[in-house]
């Protein structure tokens, strides 16, 4: 089991008392495109085309947040980060850039291998841990995130509050996720999964959570959420951030 020392540039860990949030098959599904997750031509195309704007939405948070100047190139410089659902380090990288330490968490081992070998290609310092997030001895943090992973969590409230659990104080969260709309299961499941853009399997519509219900979530674990911002889709501008929230949308929580 990991602690929050500092280790070796790239480290991996796992968990020996993963909690039960994440469902088996899920992490599966993942470690199983673990190999090309890199590729932004691959089956995480659409996560490489989605990067770009859930870090516009998390470097105005960090600004906001911690009253960082918005000129400055490494807002989170002397912070840690966590990043939950890391995948293979798609936002652990640019949060390293922007100057924190920074340790990513899934639970496909196959995932956190990949991440740890482009990392180490690349010359950054990041640690990764497979295991589940309520199951690691590791220390709390200046930023948590979970992009697209809630959805994927058999038990969304133990997850939440395992989320709560690792948020230093004065510290900032931020998620993302699909919403449960008519539009989502249109868009998401019948076309994306459907013609191959997303890999087919990878959403049940059922487990999407609305923005209410994150709140009440988060609520219940002592966080108060922020105003959320929708994550839209257009021919002419491809993703992006929008007022509309029927799609997908990405939000801040903070201590109460």
């Amino acid at each position: 089991m990991s602690d929050a020392t500092t280790q070796p540039s790239s480290n991996t860990s796992a968990s020996t008392n993963s909690g039960p949030t994440i469902r088996p098959d899920e992490a599966a599904h993942f470690g199983r495109l673990a190999k090309d997750w890199w590729d932004p031509k691959g089956s995480s195309a659409m996560l490489h085309r989605l990067n770009p704007v859930r870090l516009k939405f998390l470097r105005e948070a960090i600004d906001l947040h911690w009253a960082v100047d918005i000129e400055a190139r490494n807002p989170l410089t002397g912070k840690s980060a966590l990043d939950v659902g890391c995948g293979a380090g798609l936002l652990c990288e640019p949060l390293t850039r922007l100057g924190a330490e920074v340790t990513g968490v899934d639970a496909a081992p196959e995932n956190v291998a990949a991440a740890a070998l482009h990392a180490e290609g690349t010359g950054l310092d990041i640690r990764y841990i497979a295991g589940e997030i309520g199951g690691l001895d590791i220390d709390t943090f200046d930023l948590v995130t979970a992009m697209e992973v809630i959805e994927h969590v058999a038990d969304k409230r133990a997850f939440v509050a395992a989320l709560a659990e690792k948020l230093a104080p004065g510290g900032l969260m931020v998620l993302s996720t699909p919403n449960r709309t008519p539009q989502s299961r249109l868009l998401m499941i019948g076309a994306a999964e459907g013609i191959g853009l997303i890999p087919k399997g990878t959403h049940h519509w059922d487990d999407f959570i609305a923005p209410e219900e994150l709140g009440e979530l988060l609520d219940e674990a002592g966080l108060e959420m922020g105003d959320p911002k929708g994550i839209g889709f257009s021919p002419t501008k491809g993703l992006h951030l929008s007022g509309d929230l029927s799609l997908n949308y990405i939000v801040t929580a903070r201590a109460r």
